[in-house]
């Protein structure tokens, strides 16, 4: 006799037996058979049912206690909702199970599906977290590790030590010369790609060849091994520049800002071998020289003598609150390649890149009271700022001696 197997069946009818005598398992499967054969139809006939699979093997489970049987009935079933709840319906008709009377009661058929699909739902919750936890990294972090991995496969071997550069160190007037190679990886992250490193503390032949070719700003950490290469590096190469990270950091970690930042702040070559002598435990003043910076977009030069100023001229003295009002622009301007115009009352006119400022200046007339910006003072905007009777300048460096204009020249050093 054929029969449903669990994993197939889709319903499964719960009823309750109640029988007023003592009957046996096999009583009660004789008596579901027996009584209820003819009445459902050819169809719905339990014996075609359950030999053609339909209908799986009836469980009774009874249990005798003071001359009366109770028990349960379970049928399970492949048949659809209606034909099931027909068959549940059916067991009811039964009055008698051998020589005992009985009553039986279906309560409830039970969707075997809905506890399936319970269980697949609260699985898929399962292993959807843990993928989303483990397995899916979210789009910024893809994009580093894109962007990590190009930069990375930017860097070259240069020279005969086979030193890690960025791809531009060939062809760049101005060079950056580091430690090692992940402050190279770092350099070019930021967008520097003409720098090399020495790898190590000796310093490399390559080096001293190209100090001789090219504008060299040295860049070391900020510790006392940093001081020794700046001291062995200034005596043995031509290097025009030198800067630190800051103090008790290491190139290879700083952020872009404190990389600007250590860029502009740098000193010259010869100031740093002195300081460096002159110091008994080797650590420098690291103190900017101003007139040597060049802000962050601008390619290194090497100072160029100016000639004296024919006359001088009297200006007007700027005020601490100028300098604090002066300073915050200054910073927030950083990076932006922006100028801020002021009126008198240090009220801000407006905001302009770099590039249109000069005509900005023209086209306001005379109401602009100071300009401040992120790039170098030029000798023609100083002669725009003139025409307009500008009083003050505010930019990161200075190409235009103070002596030599009427109008205040103010720089960030001086902030």
């Amino acid at each position: 006799m054929g029969k449903v197997s669990p994993v197939s069946a889709k319903y499964i009818v719960h009823a309750g037996i109640s029988i007023d005598g003592v009957v046996d398992r096999p009583d009660v499967i004789g008596a579901i058979f027996g009584q209820t054969e003819g009445l459902l139809g050819a169809d719905l006939e339990l014996r075609e049912l359950q030999r053609g699979g339909r209908i799986g093997r009836i469980e009774v489970n009874t249990e005798t206690k003071g001359g009366k049987t109770g028990g349960r009935i379970l049928i399970p079933s492949s048949l659809d909702k209606a034909e099931t709840a027909i068959i549940a319906a059916a067991l009811e008709i039964i009055q008698r199970i051998g020589p005992c009377n009985a009553v039986i009661k279906t309560e409830r058929i039970e969707d075997v599906r809905i506890s399936k699909r319970r269980f697949v739902i609260d699985r898929a919750k399962e292993l959807l977290k843990h993928l989303m936890d483990t397995s899916i990294p979210d789009s910024q972090e893809l994009a580093d590790e894109v962007a990590y991995s190009v930069r990375v496969m930017e860097i070259t071997s240069y020279g005969k030590e086979r030193l890690p550069a960025g791809p531009q160190i060939e062809d760049a007037e101005e060079i950056i010369v580091v430690e090692g190679r992940a402050d190279v990886v770092n350099l070019l992250k930021h967008g520097f790609k003409n720098a090399i490193a020495m790898n190590g503390t000796n310093m490399p032949e390559t080096i001293a060849e190209l100090s001789r070719k090219k504008v060299v700003t040295l860049f070391v950490d900020g510790d006392r091994g940093g001081n020794l290469i700046i001291k062995e590096v200034t005596e043995r190469a031509e290097i025009d520049f030198v800067t630190k990270a800051p103090d008790g950091k290491e190139v290879e970690e700083i952020t872009k800002k404190e990389l600007h930042n250590a860029l502009r702040a740098k000193i010259s070559g010869e100031q740093a071998k002195f300081e460096v002598a002159g110091k008994p435990n080797g650590k420098p003043e690291h103190k900017p020289v101003h007139k040597e910076r060049r802000p962050m977009f601008q390619k290194f030069q090497r100072p160029a003598p100016r000639p004296a100023p024919a006359k001088t001229f009297k200006k007007v003295e700027i005020q601490d609150n100028e300098k604090k009002i002066f300073s915050g622009m200054l910073e927030n301007l950083i990076g932006t390649r922006g100028a801020q115009v002021l009126d008198p009352k240090l009220k801000v006119l407006g905001k302009v890149p770099i590039t249109e400022l000069e005509a900005t200046i023209k086209s306001l007339g005379k109401g602009v009271y100071a300009v401040v910006f992120d790039g170098a003072i030029e000798r023609d905007l100083v002669k725009t700022a003139e025409r307009a009777d500008i009083k003050f300048l505010v930019g990161m460096d200075s190409k235009v001696r103070p002596n030599e204009t009427k109008v205040g020249l103010v720089t960030v050093g001086q902030l």
